[in-house]
């Protein structure tokens, strides 16, 4: 180890999307970075509050798309910061809401390595409010769930079926791969004509919305391609967006 570093690493949440939505104490680590080590889903935008000396590694992993493993990406985090100092791992939304940030953070510190966390806005909500959609609200959902559409067994979290039972708004992450499942737990408990939004892409400028009840969204999903990465919101509380009432308006209509 250079005796005249002083190796850190600093677990650094980008927000939802928008390189505006980043907390300014996000932007001031960046500032000090030696190192960046950025996932996808990261706009480049936000790469130009490092240092033009620092040095900016990609570590991100889409969907079918692993550009670099777990354990790699822990390694490399305690390499670089022995190596040149100060490492910002900058990770979409708020790295402990279904991030891995706490297992990079246990990695880390093994090797006496000081470490500091960022709180990032997570998507969970963060993205509906941007739609206009309240994950709470008086009268309508008292309380809201966040639940992994995937597991790390690639399987459908069992807490949604928990979820669907209760009148709380759900806002499953990484879940388009496992929409038709999810329709079949939410009419499994009788709620064909649940709201439901999907949007794409949230808070950017290729965010894209499909909105309807349990038992049409898998189809308008499919109509408008919709893919990750993109989040769902299930409950009432999405008709109370004024971007999707006309929408449910016309449901209204059609159902009369």
């Amino acid at each position: 180890m250079n005796k005249n570093l002083n190796p850190k690493v600093t677990l650094v949440g980008a927000g939802p999307g928008d390189p505006d939505l980043i907390t300014l104490k996000g932007v001031l680590a960046l500032n000090q970075a030696d190192v960046v080590l950025y996932d996808a889903l990261i706009d480049p935008a936000l790469l130009k509050h490092a240092p033009e000396t620092a040095i900016k590694i990609y570590v991100g992993k889409r969907v079918g798309k692993h550009s670099m493993p777990q354990q790699d990406t822990n390694e490399l985090c305690v390499s670089m910061a022995i190596q040149h100092g100060h490492v910002v791992r900058l990770k979409g939304g708020d790295p402990f809401v279904f991030g891995r940030g706490s297992e990079e953070l246990d990695y880390i510190e093994t090797f006496g390595i000081k470490t500091e966390v960022v709180p990032g806005i997570t998507s969970a909500i963060a993205v509906p409010s941007a739609a206009g959609i309240p994950v709470t609200k008086r009268s309508v959902s008292e309380s809201f769930w966040v639940v992994t559409g995937t597991t790390s067994q690639g399987e459908l979290s069992k807490d949604l079926e928990l979820a669907a039972q209760s009148t709380a708004t759900v806002v499953v992450l990484m879940g388009t791969k496992k929409l038709n499942e999810i329709v079949r737990v939410y009419q499994d408990f009788g709620k064909s004509d649940l709201p439901v939004a999907i949007i794409q892409s949230g808070t950017t400028a290729d965010e894209k919305i499909v909105a309807g009840v349990i038992e049409d969204i898998a189809q308008k999903a499919f109509d408008k391609h919709i893919k990750a990465p993109a989040i769902i919101i299930l409950g009432e509380v999405v008709r109370e967006s004024q971007k999707l009432a006309e929408l449910y308006r016309e449901v209204v209509k059609i159902n009369a």
